[in-house]
């Protein structure tokens, strides 16, 4: 059983109607309520690397820990910012550096023999905030590394039965937001043990605007 993908574009037309004209392209968020989830529990906490079939319609910022030949393609694929090994170990007691980096780069790639350095570096800055990057091989296609690194999200419930995560931006078709919002619920619902049965309610809803429920 899932939701149905017709109830999901009124949603989202109703929140089209509902929402305020602002001068700058507003975020669609997806909020997920969740029920009868004991939050002490490991199944209670959800945390996921989710890579959304279509673009978030925003710039996604993507950092690279490469060396050599790899490190040199990154900078050519357009990657936000490059570290190879002698940057990584400059940084090792620059925490402010760090979480500067942290901060301003949503998510992460490092070539394979890199990740112990990178862990031993950033691991207390990037683990915490779920950002530990994913590990290639340095002979990878890193363009389409970072490309499919543009579309992912996380998708987390920490302390309180709710996951909020962007789905979109008002300029996009409601048929690019729905794909993007069924690939976030079948997610979460495949985390859960009773799947959509766990839900109790799903919204959408712009950065400015009223949360608009979905019929499940």
């Amino acid at each position: 059983m899932s939701v149905e993908t017709k109830n999901i574009k009124a949603a989202l037309k109703e929140m089209r109607e509902k929402c305020l004209k602002r001068n700058f392209d507003q975020a669609v968020e997806l909020i997920i309520n969740l029920s009868d989830l004991d939050m002490k529990k490991p199944e209670g906490r959800i945390q996921e690397t989710l890579e959304l079939p279509r673009p978030l319609g925003k710039k996604i910022k993507v950092g690279v820990f490469a060396s050599g030949d790899m490190a040199l393609r990154a900078r050519r694929a357009g990657a936000d910012i490059v570290l190879e090994g002698p940057d990584i170990e400059s940084l090792a007691n620059n925490k402010k550096r760090q979480r500067k980096i942290a901060k301003e780069i949503d998510s992460f790639i490092a070539a394979a023999p890199l990740m112990p350095l990178v862990g031993r570096t950033f691991g207390a800055i990037l683990g915490p905030r779920n950002k530990m990057p994913t590990p290639i091989l340095p002979t990878a296609n890193i363009e389409e590394e970072i490309e499919k690194h543009k579309k992912i999200i996380q998708v987390r419930a920490r302390g309180q039965p709710v996951i909020q995560c962007r789905v979109g931006v008002e300029s996009m078709s409601d048929d690019d937001i729905a794909e993007n919002i069924q690939a976030v619920i079948n997610k979460v619902k495949g985390k859960l043990k009773r799947g959509l049965k766990d839900i109790r309610t799903i919204y959408v809803k712009t950065t400015m605007g009223p949360a608009v429920p979905v019929k499940i």
